[in-house]
């Protein structure tokens, strides 16, 4: 299966990549079916069902807001993230939704979108049942869609299987895990952006695909000055308050800071920066996945880190950060999952501490082994990450959480980079070892809020 750069990072919405993200894409095409089959005036009725993670913490995760917003025809990438709250109190004040912007549907939000917080789908933890009824209640049509991690969605045929269009695209450089990637870098003399690079030429131009990536940047860059701008209270009833504004006062105003409280430099910024993106997540701002938006700040973070402190950092330097973490992220997705819903959030974290790692290696001048081993220890320091957020909501531990694991990244790559690339425990074998720990994980700990801080912190 070919894997593009450019589907591990998307521009999207917060809160979440498989709830919010994916979701929206799922409902989008299902419109879409509706107005391909001529049925779009026929629908008089729609009932949403969400199953299994989804079910569980979609109210905290706005899954039912995505939904109403792809059933609309919006999408996350072009979606005014400042125009849904409004459009949502319309829809449910109204009782109306309007299919594609075209066709008025009545609808009881309380009634036809159905969390269902224990029973799950066969396939995957995240699954949604979408059926639309005509003026007899008769069903026309009905859809079941899997989100599967990082915005990724797959959809059940009619027989109930589910059926994986992979990109059959041919790529001049074909690796299923770390030691092949290593392998190919040393045959061909090229490193492993330049491996990516050469496989992404397949289906865009070089000039396409380096300004693609710095306009994925962008958005990042983007995307941190807004949190450090918003003040106030996160949404969801925790009453969690945004910090990163404040933090950024303090941090420039060299006067709190210095006189009471220990500087450690570099290391406040990259939290910073990591706080501000997180926080625009779970504000529902404009985010991109990366590889998820539970993990949405950590590969800002330590792209800022690598901009703003380290000696001639330049965009060719972003690029190949870019192409690098990319690489790896495709190991973890193909070898392992990103999802937190499969495998909990060392699958969101801890891909992309691990992902980090390895583009600040790159970008700095890492070998190929060097790259590696900064990958390794990203991620085997974030082995049996739970993912439990209080009241299903991607805030604690999830925002604070961005902050240590960027932190992490950063001193993998410094690890890595002062060795000669040897280590005692490979990649591949870290990824396994996720995958088989994700296996072996009680589903409470999976992005249920049904254990861990979900249900102590609440307790007490």
């Amino acid at each position: 299966m070919a894997i593009s750069l450019f589907d591990l990072f998307k521009v999207g919405i917060g809160p979440s990549s498989s709830h919010t993200v994916g979701p929206m894409v799922a409902a989008n095409q299902f419109a879409h079916q509706l107005q391909d089959r001529h049925l779009l005036s026929k629908v008089t009725r729609l009932q949403i069902d969400l199953y299994g993670s989804l079910g569980a913490t979609g109210k905290g995760h706005g899954t039912g807001t995505a939904v109403l917003m792809g059933l609309e025809g919006e999408l996350p990438d072009s979606i005014d993230p400042s125009s849904v709250k409004e459009r949502i109190e319309q829809i449910e004040a109204s009782s109306e939704l309007n299919l594609l912007s075209k066709q008025p549907l009545h609808i009881e939000v309380a009634t036809d979108l159905i969390y269902h917080r224990i029973d799950r789908l066969e396939f995957h933890a995240n699954g949604m049942v979408l059926v639309a009824f005509d003026a007899d209640e008769q069903k026309v049509h009905q859809a079941t869609f899997y989100s599967v991690g990082g915005g990724f969605i797959v959809q059940e045929d009619e027989q109930g299987k589910v059926s994986i269009v992979e990109d059959t695209t041919e790529l001049p450089y074909v690796f299923h895990n770390a030691e092949t990637l290593i392998q190919l870098c040393h045959e061909h003399d090229k490193s492993i952006a330049q491996i990516m690079m050469e496989n992404e030429k397949t289906w865009r131009t070089e000039d396409e695909i380096k300004q693609g990536i710095l306009s994925i940047w962008s958005v990042m860059r983007a995307c941190v000055q807004q949190g450090i701008r918003n003040e106030g209270i996160l949404p969801g009833g925790l009453k969690v308050k945004r910090r990163a504004a404040s933090l950024h006062r303090d941090l420039t105003s060299k006067t709190r800071m210095d006189m009471i409280t220990p500087s450690l430099g570099a290391m406040d910024w990259v939290n910073l920066y990591a706080l501000a993106v997180n926080e625009e997540n779970a504000a529902g701002g404009r985010v991109v996945t990366a590889p998820t938006n539970g993990a949405a700040g950590i590969i800002p973070a330590v792209l800022h880190y690598y901009w703003e402190f380290c000696p001639r950092s330049c965009e060719e330097g972003v690029i190949n950060f870019f192409l690098t973490a990319a690489a790896i992220g495709l190991l973890f997705k193909e070898n392992a999952s990103i999802s937190g819903a499969e495998v909990g959030c060392q699958g969101e974290v801890g891909s992309a501490c691990a992902m980090a790692a390895a583009g600040l290696a790159a970008a700095t001048g890492g070998t190929p082994e060097q790259i590696e081993n900064a990958a390794e220890i990203g991620m085997e320091h974030n082995l049996g990450l739970t993912c439990d957020p209080i009241g299903g909501l991607v805030q604690v531990p999830c925002i604070e959480r961005n902050a240590m694991a960027s932190i992490k990244a950063i001193n993998s790559a410094s690890m890595a980079l002062r060795g000669d690339g040897t280590h005692y425990v490979s990649l591949d074998k870290v990824i396994r070892t996720m995958r088989d720990t994700g296996r072996d994980m009680n589903d409470k700990y999976k992005e249920t809020s049904r254990g861990g801080l979900a249900v102590n912190v609440i307790e007490c």
